[in-house]
């Protein structure tokens, strides 16, 4: 018979082997939690990332500003465009027929200005004609009163110039309504002046700029997008045509989860992935602010916390980053895209809350308030129809 040791041994062996093995099974657990509490400590308390992170960027509206037909679409979607250079062009024959009208207008109007300045010297003129009969007729009177004792004049013809007097002193006081009635439309201004040939000028302009306004030019540099007109479309003011994106303008919005924010400061290091380009190209970029709620209380329909049936979500606050021009400029972004979003908190001294500024975030070019062809071309037709010497 075989001895029974060695059965009796090698469970024993079988429980060493299985405690050696969770031994060595726990000093690996131990020491990777020490090395991630380690590696948490030294770096990972002072990172927070997202991959909730999405490209924005300003989208200029291109609107119509006139009533019009589409003759011309220059640029077709995805072109890039600068500022300035024309979009679209609508029809010009209403607005020059409106234009050439508003010239009419404004002839008509400061011939009859004109007028008014010329009946203000015909008002003096005849004022010191009744004038001088006034005085005449007085000073004849006074003759024959002082002759009328002796009889050469008679009581009937000193009664007649007495009449004639009155009649002339009658005169006299409506010539002077007549002046004064006159210079109540020219009195204290100059005929460019006037109200009258002001208005008709201000016409001019706005027929004027009503035709400048049929080429809508691109407000700022940029792609073309969401083109939704076509030629021969009729548009009205306000009508959306286009949209031009200055894709040199665009930031990230990282949506962090409101426990993530606790460190977080304006200012503070920003690196980023985007999707598009995969994990080999590395954006650079800062904490520019916070929004004022979160994503939730600004949605469409905010949710009703108070309601009976309350789960409690973990909130997401969108921060808003810059991006660096340079890096940007060599791997554009397009808006919308996806991006990783790591925050550096290390740099403590930052405010959390944005200063007030004055800054313009975006702006167009601004007309000038006069165009000089347009002015040259009122003065031209208001020397003409004054009839001043030298005008063309």
């Amino acid at each position: 018979m075989s001895s029974p040791e060695p059965t009796r041994e090698a469970p024993r062996e079988g429980a060493s082997k299985r405690r050696r093995g969770l031994l060595i099974l726990a000093a690996l657990v131990i020491v990777a939690g020490l090395a991630w509490g380690a590696y948490w400590f030294a770096h990972g308390r002072w990172f927070v990332a997202t991959d909730n992170a999405y490209v924005g960027g300003p989208i200029v509206q291109v609107t119509a500003e006139i009533t019009g037909t589409v003759r011309t679409v220059h640029p077709t979607e995805t072109e890039s465009v600068r500022a300035g250079e024309p979009l679209l062009d609508l029809d010009t024959a209403d607005a020059r027929v409106a234009l050439d009208a508003a010239l009419a207008d404004l002839a008509h109007t400061v011939r009859q200005v004109h007028g008014s300045f010329v009946q203000v010297e015909r008002a003096r003129a005849q004022l010191a004609a009744h004038e001088v009969e006034l005085r005449r007729a007085q000073a004849d009177f006074r003759r024959r009163s002082s002759i009328s004792a002796g009889g050469a004049v008679s009581t009937e013809e000193i009664a007649h110039a007495s009449e004639a007097i009155e009649g002339l002193v009658a005169g006299v006081r409506a010539a002077r309504e007549e002046l004064n009635l006159a210079l109540t439309q020219t009195q204290g201004t100059t005929l460019e002046r006037h109200p009258q040939v002001a208005g008709a000028a201000t016409r001019v302009r706005d027929a004027a700029l009503a035709l400048k306004r049929t080429t809508i030019a691109s407000p700022v540099d940029g792609v073309v997008g969401k083109k939704g007109v076509d030629v021969g479309q009729r548009v009205a003011p306000g009508t959306p045509l286009l949209a031009v994106v200055p894709l040199q303008e665009v930031w990230v919005d990282a949506n962090f989860k409101e426990v993530q924010l606790r460190r977080m400061h304006i200012g503070q290091p920003v690196t980023m992935h985007a999707d598009l380009y995969g994990r080999g190209v590395t954006y650079h970029g800062r904490v520019k602010g916070f929004s004022p709620g979160t994503g939730a209380a600004f949605a469409l329909l905010p949710a009703q916390n108070a309601s009976g049936n309350w789960i409690k979500i973990v909130q997401r606050v969108p921060v808003r980053i810059t991006l660096d021009p340079i890096e940007l400029h060599e791997h554009p972004l397009r808006i919308g895209l996806s991006m990783g979003v790591e925050v550096d908190l290390h740099e403590q001294s930052g405010p959390l809350l944005a200063a007030p500024t004055r800054q313009v975030a975006a702006s167009m070019p601004q007309n000038p308030e006069r165009d000089p062809e347009v002015e040259a071309t009122i003065e031209r037709v208001i020397a003409q129809s004054a009839g001043r010497t030298g005008a063309r």
